[in-house]
């Protein structure tokens, strides 16, 4: 076994990678991401001792380094080893501010000063998933970190645009140290379900962030056609960075267009507003092999979720911010005060052609909490006439996986007096069917990127208000949700927090949930696996 990994849904045999990892990265990255991971606790089991919370940079730092680890964000081992050593860095730099509280024999973690790649393997073995024994001790632990990987990922957008909470990054040492303790099941339990309440902030944090900045998202029609002018696509989730790069190419001949989970910058006010803005390219983020050769142009990935680059286009693809692969070019992060550089991309796209259609249609999205509660008068309406008999929230990730092709059934087959309320890469299994309106209300509405599953949360909350339930339950309402990475988990657990239950969560429960731990979250929250399309919808619109 040269590494073990089972931080995602498409994990080997929904047991575990061990030689290579299903999302393409080799055993030295996995192996070099567990050491970081460790280096991190680190960082938080000197700050605990030193009985100072966290600045506000050092907590930055944490959740960009747990980003890193995210699946399909970052497979270069230069990049991920860097990160340690600058780890390292800052967990010496805490003691040495506070050197009366580190008199005496230190634990192991306080005391490892690993400098060389070949140091950082040897670490990896002593430190990785498997080197907790006990597997519900395992399986809660590694919970609690997914999460706030996912947590991590949120924190970082919303700290580009200048938003930032501290207690955010003061629960991310909490619970990165409680890793490191012998903790009981009820303790680890608690912080888990602390994790989703965090990952409700953070979300909450995220979106004032982004419509701070770019103003509440407005229903809108995106073009999915091409047109005839160069062009260059934009990936990932980083609002930041294609605002930059629109600025930049403005009045140049070049159109810019969104893939996978950046299609939600369409909804944006204040992103819409350049004309060059042109439309969307594609679908989600496994198809890109195949549409990244297609596009013709340079590829920007501005976060997850990158897969192992081909050679078509390895000349013209960049990554920046959290992202990276082995040989690709990456855009240095902005200096304070200071824009990105994105010229060289700007500078190969007016050399290359236009992109190669590979649709012409469009998509309409732009439906998150300011905008549906516009219509909440109309929505209300509708549910009390009987027009809408039950909302299908159907968020996530989407993935490679044939089963997947189970959410497309259920969107299809779903009674016409149901709307599905999504948001993340989960909705390009259904967002271009016709499925049609309910008196003007279209059965699909599109809250946004996976961040965005919080509008989701907001929407139903203020549904439960109107309607004068106690319970979120009580609402016509059913979770029918596909998870694939770290971010999602921390969507589920912010779902969790917020009393939500009779989730239903496919293709396969995560493997990192031992049966004890699966066990736990099924009586106590009514979790459950998603079966077959036709069983499923009957259970949901019997409110099972």
């Amino acid at each position: 076994m040269s590494m073990f990994c089972y931080q995602c849904q498409e994990t080997c045999r929904n047991t575990g990678c061990t030689i290579k990892g299903m999302c393409g990265k080799e055993s030295s990255t996995a192996n070099f991401m567990d050491v970081l991971i460790h280096a991190l606790r680190g960082i938080a089991v000197a700050s605990e001792r030193s009985g100072k919370p966290v600045d506000n940079e050092t907590g930055a730092f944490i959740a960009e380094s747990l980003f890193v680890t995210i699946t399909n964000a970052n497979f270069s081992n230069e990049r991920i080893t860097a990160k340690i050593k600058e780890a390292l860095a800052v967990r010496d730099r805490i003691m040495s501010q506070s050197p009366d509280k580190f008199q005496g024999e230190l634990p192991e973690i306080l005391k490892w000063r690993g400098e060389t790649t070949e140091e950082y393997a040897t670490k990896a073995e002593k430190v990785g998933v498997l080197s907790t024994g006990n597997e519900d001790v395992r399986s809660l632990r590694e919970l609690l970190i997914y999460g706030l990987k996912g947590i991590g990922a949120y924190a970082e957008h919303a700290c580009v645009l200048g938003f930032e909470k501290p207690e955010i990054y003061q629960f991310m040492v909490k619970a990165l140290a409680s890793t490191t303790k012998d903790l009981s099941v009820d303790e680890m339990v608690a912080i888990v379900m602390e994790c989703g309440n965090t990952a409700v902030t953070t979300m909450a944090l995220l979106d004032s962030a982004n419509t701070g900045t770019y103003g509440n998202p407005e229903i809108t029609s995106v073009k999915t056609g091409v047109g005839n002018r160069p062009g260059i696509l934009v990936s990932g989730h980083d609002l930041r960075d294609l605002e930059e790069l629109l600025q930049q190419t403005e009045g140049k001949g070049i159109d810019i267009y969104t893939h996978s989970e950046m299609l939600p910058a369409h909804y944006y006010p204040n992103l819409k507003k350049y004309a060059h803005l042109y439309g969307n390219y594609g679908g989600s983020w496994w198809h890109q092999a195949e549409e990244f050769t297609t596009f013709n142009g340079p590829i920007l990935m501005t976060t997850n979720c990158i897969i192992p680059v081909r050679d078509a286009y390895r000349d013209r693809i960049f990554t920046t911010g959290m992202a990276g692969y082995p040989g690709v070019k990456h855009i240095p992060s902005r200096q304070k005060g200071q824009t990105k550089d994105f010229s060289e991309i700007i500078e190969l796209a007016a050399k290359c052609p236009p992109p190669t259609e590979i649709e012409n249609g469009t998509i309409v999205g732009g439906f998150a909490h300011n905008q549906v509660l516009a219509l909440a008068d109309k929505v209300v309406a509708a549910v009390k006439s009987g027009a809408i008999k039950r909302f299908v929230v159907m968020a996530g990730c989407d993935g490679r996986m044939k089963d997947r092709a189970y959410f497309t059934d259920v969107a299809s087959s779903l009674p016409q007096d149901t709307v599905i309320l999504t948001a993340g890469c989960a909705k390009y299994r259904y967002n271009k069917l016709k499925l049609g309106d309910i008196g003007g209300i279209p059965r699909v509405l599109d809250a946004g990127q996976c961040n965005d599953s919080y509008s989701l949360a907001v929407i139903a909350l203020k549904l439960k208000e109107v309607f004068e339930l106690e319970d979120i339950n009580q609402l016509p309402i059913s979770f029918d949700i596909a998870w694939y990475e770290q971010k999602a988990v921390a969507v589920l657990l912010a779902l969790l927090s917020l009393g939500v239950k009779g989730i239903r969560l496919g293709p396969t429960l995560p493997a990192f949930l031992s049966p004890n731990v699966a066990d736990v979250l099924i009586k106590t929250f009514n979790l459950k696996p998603t079966t077959d399309p036709q069983s499923d919808i009957a259970a949901m619109m019997a409110g099972q």
